[in-house]
């Protein structure tokens, strides 16, 4: 009987273990960048800063002529990235700038010296993850499909100028900060359906080139597609909008629109 009770006790358990996240440290995973491997990760916790922004692959691609230039250095990540059902303790940066707000007011006359990004040559997958810190990935450059479907950021998603080259999945993302996607381009399908922005979803001068999905996106930040551009079709079907809003100079296939004409469009 005792030993059926133990049994019992232990199955009870097992869906509870399964679903504990395992540790792994940021190290680790840089490691394995450094080495060209593949990235895949399902349920564990990333311990740590994952700044990709220095590889050993890292090269300068601009600036350094001087000491007054500022120099630009760029890490590739050669190998696919797949994290699923991840947690991020630390931040994950794929751009630094050293020189921060603080150290600009001490010395006003001090200018931007470095600056480090990180570009990904293969997919990048993070689904289901949650980012407990910062998430920047501006000026990124993007060769294969990126998918952060179901993800969670709890301060701001910087993606500004970030390039993509394939299509893009933010559907039903949680934007805890500001969603950054200003002076970004989409050459392909970009889809932020069922996202929800507590910040400011910032698409100012932003293009998409084949279609805008935000259907049943909620904001309740300021929803900015000031002189955005949409080619193809604009969908903001049952989307929410609570906060403010800017659609000046928005445009639609090369047409002015306004936020009250395209909820027009998409009843």
């Amino acid at each position: 009987m005792r030993k059926q009770v133990q049994t019992l006790l232990l199955l009870l358990f097992l869906p509870l273990l399964s679903m504990a996240q395992t540790k792994v440290n940021a190290s680790e995973v840089i490691a394995k960048m450094n080495r060209g491997e593949a990235v895949r990760y399902k349920n564990v916790e990333i311990v740590g800063d994952l700044d990709m922004t220095k590889l050993d692959n890292m090269k300068l691609v601009e600036g350094g002529e001087d000491k007054y230039s500022t120099r630009k250095y760029v890490s590739t990540v050669t190998a696919p990235l797949s994290f699923v059902n991840c947690t991020f303790t630390g931040d994950v940066l794929a751009y630094f700038n050293p020189d921060n707000v603080e150290q600009l007011r001490v010395n006003l006359k001090k200018k931007t010296s470095e600056v480090y990004n990180t570009n990904f040559e293969k997919e990048v997958l993070f689904e289901s993850c949650t980012f407990k810190q910062k998430a920047a990935f501006k000026y990124s450059e993007f060769e294969g499909d990126v998918s952060f479907m179901s993800s969670r950021f709890a301060e701001e998603a910087n993606f500004k100028y970030a390039e993509f080259d394939r299509s893009v999945n933010f559907s039903n993302v949680r934007f805890g900060g500001e969603a950054n996607f200003k002076y970004v381009e989409f050459p392909e399908r970009a889809s932020f359906a069922g996202a929800t922005y507590k910040g400011e979803a910032n698409y100012k001068y932003t293009k998409f080139a084949r279609s805008a999905n935000f259907e049943k996106a909620l904001f309740d930040g300021t929803a900015n597609f000031k002189y955005t551009k949409v080619a193809g079709n604009f969908n903001i079907k049952g989307a929410s909008f609570r906060g403010g809003n800017d659609f000046k100079y928005t445009e639609l296939n090369d047409q002015k629109v306004t936020l009250a004409s395209l909820q027009s469009m998409n009843r």
